[in-house]
């Protein structure tokens, strides 16, 4: 036990790992072996980019990661997030027909081809934002949904601020440039795993390569796609001033990494990158499940309680990454008020849990308390008798 000197209401105790099962199919650690030592991530020349693990939600390599950044066509990652809770919520559904207005129809840049004054099916349009980047499509599904698109960029600034996308703000549903219109490295990884998470039916169609409508073809211009058969999204973006940007996402051993590329010079630095960068994090990091949701950690003392003690849990499992074989290096304490006074609601807040590799801090984590503990009316926990 660790007295925290900094507060002295507060206390630490060391905790067991109960766990350390690497969550990668062939990776395991073993106490004599010793520690792989790390590189550094591969030299990159973009405006800001981040390797995030979206299981333990920890940034691998970074360069700029909240630095605020032009979106290009990223943004209709978010164009169609708002679309995929629409179809959830059954408010529209694919099938749908949508009248073409003049508006989407006129939208230059990248197209789905649509016809003014024609109908098209809410499936192609998606389809369209997806593997064409269509502009017109998104204007089109933004004024289907939302009336206009203007109420549609408040329903894109809505769902950015409830993800804890904190430095981004959409002008528009496409990405045209707009010095109001902005998002970050970090902030893009964070949409895209909310969709993987939320939405993995959709989220396949952005592995698609190519789609034809009005008897076009196009190819999705992730050509990271073709290269690497472990990729299976995302988007790419462009404009003369966001440079050439690109989301990927790839699955091996059953773990996924989620790169962001943002500010490159051209199509073939931002696949090359993206690649390089997943390699970096697929080959030198390994993913340890350390608590499952709702295991107890710990007991803390409750004063003047019906119950002496109260179990304190976890509501969510705690996954971290981690240089591979570095296992050892873990600890994990838990951070805990001295005094907890009766009544203890079900659920609230107790103290924290602290994960650290040797002394660098990884994530700090609430404590639940997993049972009520309701104030003493009689007995030896309690100093008086209520009335």
């Amino acid at each position: 036990m660790w007295m925290n000197h900094k507060n002295p209401t507060e206390y630490l105790i060391a905790l067991s790992l109960l766990a350390g099962i690497a969550l990668s199919c062939g990776l395991h650690h073993t106490a004599s072996a010793l520690p792989l030592p790390i590189p550094a991530a591969p030299p990159i020349q973009a405006q800001s980019y981040v390797l995030f693990d979206p299981e333990s939600q920890q940034l691998l390599a970074q360069q700029a990661p909240n630095e605020r950044m032009e979106p290009a066509s990223l943004t209709k990652i978010m164009t169609s997030y708002v679309a995929f809770h629409e179809l959830s919520d059954q408010h529209i559904t694919l099938d749908q027909m949508v009248v073409i207005s003049e508006k989407a129809w006129r939208m230059e840049g990248s197209r789905t081809f649509l016809e003014v004054n024609s109908p098209a099916a809410v499936r192609d349009l998606l389809i369209g934002i997806i593997i064409q980047s269509g502009n017109d499509a998104s204007v089109a599904l933004a004024e289907h949904i939302a009336g206009s698109e203007a109420s549609f960029i408040d329903m894109m600034n809505h769902y950015a601020q409830l993800l804890n996308m904190e430095n981004t703000h959409f002008m528009n549903a496409s990405g045209l440039p707009d010095p109001q219109h902005y998002s970050t490295a970090y902030d893009m990884a964070l949409l895209i795993r909310a969709i993987i998470t939320e939405f993995p039916d959709y989220y396949r169609w952005y592995k698609k390569t190519t789609f034809t409508y009005n008897g076009i073809t196009q190819s999705n211009r992730n050509q990271l796609l073709i290269r690497d058969s472990s990729v299976d999204g995302v988007k790419t973006g462009h404009t003369q001033s966001a440079g050439f940007c690109l989301v990927s996402s790839a699955v091996r051993d059953n773990r996924r990494l989620i790169s962001v590329m943002m500010g490159t010079k051209s199509d073939e630095a931002r696949i090359s990158y993206s690649a390089s960068l997943l390699n970096y994090g697929f080959r030198f990091f390994e993913n340890h499940r350390l608590y499952a949701r709702n295991d107890k950690l710990v007991e803390a003392k409750v004063w003047q309680g019906a119950a002496q003690s109260v179990p304190l849990g976890i509501s969510d499992d705690i996954v971290v990454s981690i240089p591979r074989g570095h296992y050892e290096r873990l600890k994990a304490s838990v951070l805990l008020p001295k005094t907890v006074a009766a009544p203890v609601a079900k659920g609230s807040q107790i103290g924290s849990v602290i994960i650290k590799l040797g002394d660098t801090p990884l994530l700090q984590q609430p404590l639940i308390s997993m049972a009520e503990v309701e104030k003493a009316t009689y007995g030896a926990n309690s100093l008086t008798k209520q009335h």
